[in-house]
């Protein structure tokens, strides 16, 4: 076997583990900065509005502001169908992805924010990889980041300055982008996902998720498991919606291991709500969104 890491004995995500870690209490005089404010890079032409569904999940999570930081053809569009986010209008290349020059205009948005999540609705490879070098040096070091989609394909050329910092970085992969991560063959992640998980975690310093049917979130030592959500949740924009409520998490100030858990636990227990209530399958991503604050309050 390529990976010989010590594979910790999940421990299972349930109520019990989040009434554990519970979500930080704000109290009733903080204003819409101190509840956290989230910058959502990503977005292209072909995917124009998929950053809706990050930013939403974000502020769904408890966040007081969201930037969405997208082409500039999509700005104002984005804006006006989400006028509780700012828009930051990116210069984008001639087949509609976020161009490298964009990364100033990026570097100034970075010290208004508290979390990051990059990567959605992103398909140019090189691009995102661009983007990340000329991001990752100028991170606070508090800074929560997200790794999504695409920038987890770009994450391997910057292992080392994400494992620098991987502390307040979540990455959240599935399986054939965990292969991706790791440089292996997605049947062999497939094969052992805890293993591979945990040369990830390693690797990278960070907290790593893989997703799936059984979900399964390291950090260190530790390994968390949820199985839940059911097959619904295996729908377009779902890891939009997930990725935006981690970041939502992490913005409110919570740590990356229990932001990432809360995030996976009301992503799928969202999911299981729409499959008593609607059906299995059939719902959309958005149609999360509205059970997450009361999903919160149950805790």
């Amino acid at each position: 076997m390529r990976w010989s890491l010590r594979v910790a004995e999940p421990v299972p995500l349930d109520t019990g583990w989040l009434k554990a870690h519970p979500l930080p209490d704000h109290h009733d005089n903080v204003d819409k900065n101190g509840r956290g404010r989230v910058l959502v890079i990503g977005g292209c032409r072909r995917v124009p509005g998929g950053m809706l569904l990050t930013a939403e999940a974000a502020f769904r999570a408890g966040a007081g502001k969201v930037t969405i930081a997208t082409i500039e053809s999509a700005a104002i569009p984005v804006g006006v169908s989400f006028p509780c986010s700012a828009v930051v209008a990116l210069p984008e290349t001639a087949e509609g992805e976020i161009a490298p020059a964009g990364a100033d205009l990026l570097l100034a948005e970075l010290p208004l924010h508290d979390a990051i999540v990059f990567g959605p609705a992103m398909i140019d490879e090189d691009g995102v990889e661009a983007l990340l070098a000329a991001i990752l040096p100028s991170l606070p070091e508090e800074m929560f980041l997200l790794l999504d989609a695409f920038a987890l394909r770009a994450a391997t050329a910057h292992a080392d300055a994400i494992a620098a910092r991987g502390k307040r970085t979540v990455m959240t992969p599935h399986e054939g982008e965990l292969a991706a991560l790791l440089g292996a063959d997605k049947e062999e992640v497939a094969r052992n996902p805890l293993a591979a998980l945990a040369k990830a975690a390693d690797t990278y310093r960070s907290t790593v998720m893989v997703k799936g049917a059984t979900s399964h979130l390291m950090a260190g030592e530790t390994c968390l498991s949820y199985a839940g959500g059911g097959l619904g949740l295996a729908v377009s924009g779902s890891g939009d919606v997930l990725g935006g409520l981690i970041a939502g998490l992490g913005a409110r100030g919570l740590p990356a291991l229990p932001a990432a858990a809360w995030g996976i636990w009301l992503h799928g227990e969202a999911g299981r709500r729409m499959a008593e209530t609607m059906g299995p399958i059939g719902y959309l991503a958005r149609e999360l969104l509205p059970i997450v604050p009361g999903l919160m309050r149950g805790v």
